[in-house]
């Protein structure tokens, strides 16, 4: 609506249009004389709202452009134990390096909510205990690992060579309980049962540094992967437990009716990553 100062436009053409953006709200917006074309009161106001009503729409298009192309947006991402110690946070580093201005949520939930927490829409992306098998859902396997004894540095089985499920199944163990590690705890009392072998669960804890803490303090030894095995320092002695079918999977899980560009980034970037050894 601003006069036009284009010598290059036909001043007649101007002003017809400036006299239909006055028909069209019905009521004057230019003063005019024979030298010079200015805004009315009227007209300033209306190209004062009009010009911050028309930079929110280019910025509302702007967004909306860089979400389509997965340049921003948002992507919920849920994680148990297992995948909060290497796949998942080298994952998220090598896409946020690519995507910086995605805002990534995270969230510590274990294998069986995350299960609802994606049936119900309340996030994008799961790290979960395997396997998984639905219709509704997309399932990338990020790695099958070995299962560790942990015990205290001088537990008598530190002196054994080999250490295999019976000899883990002759001590106390401490394991994580049943509300945070359901998933978990039924995958080894199957490995277990499976070789006629019963646990001796001593004590229970709901997260990872509890458990350390008490095989440490000589309470008891428990049983994880590799990969959180290997994070728990000098304070504990670890040995791989030497069984072809003592093992746990992770994997990546995502609804299929979820394709946002920012999410098949994300995906092929853990699938990258799950890749290297």
């Amino acid at each position: 609506i601003l006069p036009y100062e284009n010598t290059s436009i036909c001043p007649k053409v101007v002003d017809v249009r400036h006299q239909k953006l006055e028909e069209l709200h019905g009521f004057a917006l230019f003063e005019r004389t024979t030298r010079d074309v200015s805004l009315t009161p009227a007209g300033r106001a209306l190209y004062e709202s009009s010009v911050t009503l028309l930079q929110g729409y280019a910025k509302s298009v702007d967004t909306a452009r860089r979400i389509s192309d997965g340049k921003t947006g948002r992507l919920r991402i849920a994680y148990m134990a297992f995948a909060a110690t290497k796949w998942m946070p080298v994952t998220v580093a090598r896409f946020l390096r690519e995507n910086p201005h995605v805002d990534i949520n995270m969230r510590y939930i274990g294998t069986q909510r995350q299960r609802v927490a994606l049936a119900n829409d309340e996030i994008d992306l799961g790290y979960m205990i395997g396997p998984f098998d639905h219709s509704d859902f997309n399932v990338l396997p990020v790695r099958a690992e070995p299962l560790y004894a942990v015990m205290p540095t001088n537990h008598p089985l530190t002196r054994k060579f080999e250490i295999g499920p019976d000899d883990i199944a002759l001590h106390e163990l401490v394991l994580g309980d049943m509300s945070e590690w359901e998933a978990y705890r039924w995958h080894l009392n199957e490995m277990f049962s499976r070789r006629g072998l019963q646990l001796k669960i001593k004590l229970e804890a709901s997260n990872t540094l509890a458990l350390i803490g008490l095989v440490a303090a000589g309470l008891g030894i428990t049983v994880c992967p590799e990969s959180l095995a290997e994070t728990f320092g000098n304070n504990v002695a670890i040995r791989k437990i030497a069984h072809r079918d003592f093992h746990i999977e992770t994997v990546l899980v995502w609804s299929r009716t979820n394709r946002t560009k920012a999410l098949r980034q994300f995906v092929d970037i853990a699938k990258v990553v799950s890749a290297q050894r």
